[in-house]
């Protein structure tokens, strides 16, 4: 994979597939915007990065609004120049809020997950095609295996699974607008990884059994290297002829079946 020397990268979220998404296209020469919600998160990925002597700023922000979305990418092209690269991370799970089985869903679990997950979506693409629109850009969106391959009951959370799948929709029809601008906008959708998201996956012995099977290339879950990887390589020019891909990187899990 060549270099990113030159360009500039916006990455969403400060931890797990973000945080190794933003080492990755940093060890590899790109100056790299990291944004994301959580202050001591965003600044101790920064000082990592700066340490290594990448070009980095960290940026606070809320990704479900517009304004603060849009001064995000004002604040990274006035640093850097304007974003070649966006990967649209952020996100987590709604079990906070009460995401489970539809039927026994209440409606803030449901608009709480899908603001959580859906909404950062639009508004990180909206800002980043009309930055790269004319120009072009890779646009790399975090969707999740849960959006395509269910599996009840130990993952069985709606809200979240309909908010993945609305990122896969977006970035269909986002990749059909924006090809002929010379943006490319793809899919990956991890399956459980090794992130601080998956606490409760890690902490669960049952759920270690099952992701032995069911992720059996690496006999449970997968790293967030292994997404950041494929990530990488959609952002580079090695990729300039693939847009509109949903692509999994999920250990077998889509192929596997686990009783």
């Amino acid at each position: 994979m060549g270099s990113f020397q030159g360009k500039t990268a916006l990455v969403t979220g400060s931890s797990g597939i973000a945080a190794a998404t933003a080492r990755r296209l940093a060890e590899r020469g790109a100056a790299v915007c990291v944004v994301g919600i959580d202050v001591d998160e965003v600044a101790a990925l920064t000082a990592e990065l700066t340490i290594t002597g990448a070009s980095v700023l960290g940026h606070v922000t809320d990704l479900r609004s517009l304004e603060e979305t849009d001064a995000a990418f004002a604040a990274c092209t006035d640093r850097f120049g304007r974003p070649d690269i966006v990967v649209a991370v952020a996100g987590g799970s709604g079990r906070r809020f009460g995401d489970g089985p539809i039927d026994t869903m209440i409606e803030e679990a449901w608009q709480e997950t899908l603001d959580l997950n859906a909404t950062p979506v639009m508004t990180t693409t909206r800002a980043a095609v009309t930055a790269m629109k004319g120009r072009g850009g890779s646009i790399v969106v975090v969707s999740s295996v849960l959006a395509i391959s269910p599996a009840p009951p130990l993952f069985e959370t709606h809200a979240y699974a309909a908010a993945k799948g609305a990122a896969l929709t977006l970035v269909k029809s986002l990749a059909a607008s924006y090809a002929p601008h010379g943006v490319r906008i793809n899919a990956v959708l991890p399956a459980v990884t090794n992130t601080p998201m998956a606490a409760r996956a890690a902490d669960d012995p049952e759920i270690q059994d099952y992701l032995a099977r069911k992720q059996p290339l690496t006999g449970g879950m997968i790293e967030a290297d292994d997404v950041a990887a494929l990530i990488a390589f959609l952002a580079s020019d090695d990729a300039r002829a693939i847009t509109g891909q949903l692509i999994a990187v999920d250990g077998g899990w889509s192929v596997s079946q686990a009783t």
